[in-house]
């Protein structure tokens, strides 16, 4: 990830799981030592990672679930534009420790606000203390005065409230209060204003007017002060919808009627899976879209490295086809297991990242037969790819212990079972270049041979490559190109591919691997 997307993710968003006192998995790798944790729990998950219990009677409760996120909040930083934002969804809690661990790694000078969910629309009874109506979203800033959230759109309500009672030709507007605190005002501000009736107004006790004398006059003349329509109202500013914000600042509490509740995230989910329950505490769409439209450009790279259901990816396709946008979502998810008692199981998603593949692939169909902009790409492909290996033979001797019968077994560097495919993305990786390209494959002389963005990339991975071959790939002057070692057809073709490309392409960048 930070070879290809170092600084620049525009939007993180994550919704961790939240420390409840029941297990959770995470790599080892990134808390404690594999000794120290054999000695202390002895479980594992198949892949290598942690699976903690983590019950309310362990000394290390808040502390096993802080070394979890802080190794990640570290890195999901580096990931973040100088202009990037993450928003953290979490409970009571752990709310107070997160945001500590928050101010270290973000800088407690990078806080924007703590955002209030209603996420529930209706008490919970069977309660001790009280019922729980909210969760919270944390905001950071990569850097606070790089970073400024966006307008939300202005409701009907809000329009409503202006019209034209003076048929005004600057359109519709709505009085405001023409006087301030007194102790706020000049003594300019202090007089008695006379309306063009004749009709004069005294001051409140403890109150002053907006404007001055003359520039209230030169408003009187401008027809933007309102007397009411007999001309002997207390006097009012006119305040044009026009001339006003298109907009309107987000507040720090967000009802549920804004942006949903669990209750739409868990109907939401269910109308995609109607075989099963996949997943018990999805959050709802229309509130991933409100932090993706505070928070992200048309282009923006979302990441979300907690992706559970990928609400956040499903919000990031309506939201595209709603304004034509072209965000792009990296969404991680380990392969941690449903429980093999659920509908979930029963109905073949054995770990929760193959719900979030499917709910992507459900959610883009869904979203293509809905209205779409109409200069939306109407792109809801994705790539999936898994943490593995590397694609080359593992060396576990000294070279004084290699025999010459090892010799012939060294000719090929690469694992047996490797495909094309996997030199081709070890390559992107890598190289750092972007995942999301688009790759041709081409049949040229017999060898299959990728294309990357056009020629951004060229790779063949066959053997036998020729310099008849070498020469037709020169010709696409390729800003990179790679072959497998040992994929030449002899030794001279393999010396003279440099030359080759020196002579025809010479800007192009040589890799053996």
């Amino acid at each position: 990830m930070q070879e290809n997307y170092l600084g620049k993710v525009k939007l993180i968003y994550i919704d961790p799981p939240y420390n409840t006192g029941g297990d959770f998995v995470y790599a080892d790798d990134f808390a404690e030592s594999s000794v120290e944790f054999q000695q202390r729990s002895n479980q594992k998950d198949n892949l290598g990672n942690r699976l903690v219990a983590n019950s309310t009677s362990n000394g290390r409760f808040h502390s096993d679930w802080l070394s979890m996120m802080h190794a990640r909040l570290q890195l999901s930083r580096n990931l973040l534009r100088d202009d990037g934002v993450i928003f953290i969804s979490i409970d009571d809690n752990e709310q107070a420790n997160l945001k500590r661990i928050c101010d270290e790694v973000f800088g407690s000078q990078n806080f924007i606000n703590t955002i209030i969910w209603e996420k529930r629309y209706s008490p919970q009874n069977a309660v001790k203390w009280f019922s729980e109506s909210h969760d919270f979203l944390l905001v950071y800033a990569k850097d606070k005065l790089n970073w400024y959230p966006k307008l939300l759109e202005r409701t009907e309500a809000m329009n409503a409230r202006y019209r034209n009672l003076d048929s005004d030709p600057r359109g519709v507007w709505k009085p405001a209060d023409a006087t301030a605190q007194a102790g706020h005002g000049t003594k300019s501000q202090f007089y008695e204003a006379t309306s063009p009736n004749g009709k004069t107004h005294t001051l409140p006790n403890g109150r002053c007017w907006v404007y001055t004398k003359e520039v209230f006059e030169k408003m009187i003349a401008d027809n933007r002060i309102w007397f009411g329509a007999d001309g002997n109202n207390v006097p009012a500013v006119k305040r044009f919808l026009s001339e006003v914000k298109q907009g309107t600042a987000c507040q720090t509490i967000w009802k549920y009627s804004e942006v949903g509740h669990n209750q739409e995230g868990k109907k939401e989910i269910n109308e995609l899976f109607p075989e099963a329950a996949v997943f018990d505490t999805p959050k709802p769409v229309r509130l991933l879209k409100r932090v993706l439209h505070l928070a992200t450009e048309a282009d923006s790279i979302v990441l979300d490295f907690f992706a559970g259901s990928a609400t956040t990816t499903h919000a990031t396709l309506q939201l595209n086809a709603e304004d034509g946008g072209n965000r792009k979502t990296i969404t991680i998810q380990l392969p941690e297991a449903t429980d093999e008692d659920s509908t979930a199981w029963q109905a073949g998603y054995k770990n929760i990242a193959e719900i979030s593949k499917e709910r992507i692939r459900r959610a883009g169909k869904k979203t293509l037969e809905g209205d779409c902009h109409p200069d939306w790409n109407r792109d809801v492909g994705f790539r999936v790819l898994k943490v593995d290996t590397s694609n080359m033979k593992d060396v576990y001797y000294r070279p004084d212990e290699v025999s010459q019968a090892d010799l012939l077994e060294a000719v090929d560097n690469v694992k047996p079972d490797r495909t094309p495919e996997d030199l081709l993305f070890q390559v992107l990786v890598d190289w750092g270049v972007d995942l999301t390209l688009p790759i041709r494959r081409e049949d040229i002389q017999g060898k299959t041979v990728f294309f990357v963005d056009d020629n951004a990339l060229v790779a063949c991975f066959d053997s036998g490559v020729t310099e008849e071959l070498v020469k037709e790939l020169a010709r696409h002057e390729p800003l990179r190109v790679v072959f497998r070692d040992n994929g030449f057809a002899s030794d001279a073709v393999k010396i003279n591919v440099e030359q080759v490309f020196q002579q025809l392409s010479p800007s192009t960048e040589v890799r053996s691997l």
